[in-house]
């Protein structure tokens, strides 16, 4: 709870609490009735909040716009997110933030939040007499991207079971995702899978233009001290020779979003949402529903004028209705008539479109999958001195191969021969254990065409 007095903001109160019911599951009334116990035994009686929605829920997509009139962008962007997105657009609540590339070029980022969900935890926040004012992402108000540190910023938020990544250019968030399966249980105590998360940023920055990719200078990290400590330290040993440096985040010179703040409080995804708010700063990330009270609705309904133009139209009507009724009859008749000429056609159409997409996906006149395994197996020798355990192919382009070698030489011929290979890129020892013998694992970019 944080008030703002004279360009200061403090927090009041602070309140942390593990919910027993799942606002998606569970009744609203039900998680409302929890969330106000909660907030009673704190003391805390303000209704205005606002709510870091977790970005987990969130479907991102980046879309490159050439020079359109705006009428046209917003036709395309509707087009692209029926295609990138895997649910019907429809039923997400999408954000579509706009800012400026190289090539005269624009690029739109997608962010797609469930109505569903959204409007289940609405209706549990106004159960608990609660009056929601703001649904955006933490880790955007953190990192926001109106201010000049964030440019040329990756910032990590490490959550309680998930994590979030943020890519922050000259012009804008360039992109937005969560990071699943990076938090893991070990011992009864939480840990951060750094070769994932590393893995993870290889991939986002291999997704980005080549100009936006070389502006990315640091790695920002949030989260507690005890998570992000060993990640800064891992990652900074990987990204620092690269150009990258990594650091763990702090509030710069005592302010948070042009309000100051004393140096002892903490960052937190809260914190910097409710002093977003208070400082009045807009965020194009907001998914809060339109509310429309019981009054409201009935006001619309039965509006004086509305009302009067219904009763002076149901005379008319009913006057219309016999007419109506036999047209209507006419035309199903006619309408099943026709029906009853072409539902043949219409049903062997039907089944030739279902297998169409039944086999589809099988038909790669490419064999993109089996060339990368040629070429990787023509680098292994012969002799069995170095054997893979697993080969992973994402996408058709990123491969990860694991496995294990009789010593250090004969792994590096191998790689070696690899990097040789037509249509291998990139290739890089992400792990290695041992001497003799010696685990290892890297990756490589498969770029198609250039195969011999």
């Amino acid at each position: 709870m944080l008030r703002r007095t004279n360009g200061s903001v403090h927090v009041v109160r602070t309140l942390s609490a593990t919910l027993s019911l799942n606002p998606l599951t569970a009744g609203p009334e039900l998680v409302g009735r929890e969330i106000r116990n909660c907030l009673d035994s704190a003391d805390i009686r303000e209704k205005v909040c606002v709510v870091g929605l977790p970005i987990g829920w969130f479907l991102t997509a980046n879309i490159d716009l050439p020079e359109l009139p705006e009428e046209d962008s917003n036709n395309l962007l509707a087009l692209e997110a029926e295609r990138v997105f895997p649910c019907d657009p429809g039923s997400l609540q999408v954000v579509t933030v706009q800012s400026p590339a190289s090539g005269g070029k624009a690029c739109a980022l997608l962010v797609g939040a469930p109505k569903a969900n959204v409007e289940l935890l609405a209706n549990a926040l106004r159960a608990a007499k609660l009056q929601p004012i703001r649904f955006s992402l933490a880790l955007t108000a953190m990192q926001p991207a109106s201010e000049p540190r964030s440019s040329g910023v990756i910032a990590l938020s490490i959550g309680e079971n998930s994590a979030g990544l943020q890519v922050t250019g000259r012009d804008g968030i360039l992109s937005l995702r969560a990071l699943e399966g990076v938090i893991e249980q070990e011992g009864g105590r939480k840990t951060v899978n750094h070769g994932a998360v590393g893995r993870e940023i290889r991939i986002t920055l291999g997704q980005l233009p080549p100009s936006q990719r070389e502006l990315i200078r640091h790695i920002r990290i949030f989260g507690s001290d005890e998570l992000a400590r060993p990640l800064a330290d891992e990652l900074e040993l990987k990204w620092q020779p690269l150009g990258l440096d990594t650091e763990i985040a702090t509030r710069q010179g005592g302010t948070e979003h042009g309000l100051r703040v004393s140096s002892e409080t903490p960052l937190s995804g809260a914190f910097s949402l409710a002093a977003q708010q208070l400082a009045g700063k807009q965020t194009p990330f907001e998914f809060l529903p339109p509310y429309v009270g019981p009054w409201q609705r009935i006001s619309r309904r039965y509006a004086s004028g509305r009302f009067r133009m219904a009763i002076a139209g149901a005379g008319a009507v009913v006057l219309l209705i016999a007419a109506l009724f036999g047209y209507q009859q006419w035309k199903l008749w006619r309408l099943q008539s026709q029906w009853a000429g072409i539902s043949g056609r219409v049903k062997e159409l039907e089944n030739v479109q279902e297998r169409i997409r039944q086999f589809r996906p099988w038909d790669d006149r490419g064999y993109t999958s089996l060339t990368i395994l040629r070429q990787l197996t023509t680098a292994f020798p012969a002799e069995g001195i170095v054997n893979a355990k697993s080969v992973e192919i994402r996408n058709g382009e990123l491969v990860t191969c694991s496995g294990t070698a009789r010593d250090n030489r004969s792994l590096l011929g191998t790689l070696d021969k690899l990097r040789s290979a037509g249509g291998v890129e990139d290739v890089q020892v992400n792990q290695l254990r041992g001497r003799s013998p010696t685990q290892f694992t890297f990756d490589f970019r498969w770029r198609e065409g250039e195969a011999e």
